[in-house]
């Protein structure tokens, strides 16, 4: 019986990949990509040959039904994200729920996932915590903060640096100045930091310091 494997892929230092990883995007007959150019460099970093179709937010719904169809054919496929467990605010969660409907069996592996770093060097409680990912841009952002605001297990966000100021501020706003948080960025990689506070240091820190790279708030509960 076919398999469609879910293989996280690193998320900044190529060294964070399992070897059963690598054996599996070995062996399967396809890897569906969120950015071809992307995962292309990871591949040619372990000398992988196999071959590559592209499949993310925007062409998800349309190309769902012929990888399913390859699968039910008998062809075993890897799913991979540029950086990161597919599914966790990455594509997979269509492919994995049609799969599920058609049978298919499906294999997960263990890997790299951004918040998990990020929310035990917080130094904050991790024995409870709610992963929000990414907050609503505009409609129903504002809602959704209100409802964090008696949240009381530690909280998770992933942010752009171009939003985290703003973002901070609407945490300082409806959780208080002195909660305290951190500010993770460019995890695993060479100028990889955490900063750690309450929200009104953490604003003074990165309005005076603008932070670049892919970041992880993780905010104390109430």
């Amino acid at each position: 019986m076919s398999k469609l494997y879910l293989v996280p892929t690193p998320i900044g230092n190529l060294e964070d990949i399992t070897l059963r990883a690598i054996r599996i995007l070995k062996e399967v007959g396809l890897i569906l990509a969120e950015d071809t150019r992307t995962t292309g460099v990871l591949l040619k970093h372990y000398e992988i040959t196999t071959p590559m179709r592209s499949h993310h937010q925007f062409n998800e719904h349309k190309t769902i039904s012929d990888f399913v169809n390859r699968l039910l054919s008998g062809e075993d496929i890897a799913m991979v994200t540029d950086a990161g467990t597919p599914g966790i605010s990455d594509p997979g969660f269509l492919l994995v729920r049609e799969c599920i409907k058609k049978n298919v069996d499906i294999e997960t592996l263990p890997g790299a996932t951004a918040f998990v770093p990020a929310l035990v060097n917080s130094g904050l409680p991790c024995d409870r915590f709610v992963f929000e990912g990414f907050l609503p841009h505009k409609k129903g952002r504002k809602s959704k903060l209100e409802s964090l605001k008696e949240q009381s297990y530690t909280m998770v966000f992933y942010e752009s640096p171009y939003r985290l100021i703003k973002t901070l501020e609407q945490f300082s706003e409806y959780f208080g100045n002195d909660r305290k948080a951190s500010v993770s960025r460019e995890l695993t990689k060479i100028y990889e930091e955490t900063v750690r506070g309450t929200l009104a240091e953490l604003i003074t820190h990165f309005s005076e310091k603008k932070p670049k790279g892919e970041i992880v708030i993780v905010v104390e509960g109430k």
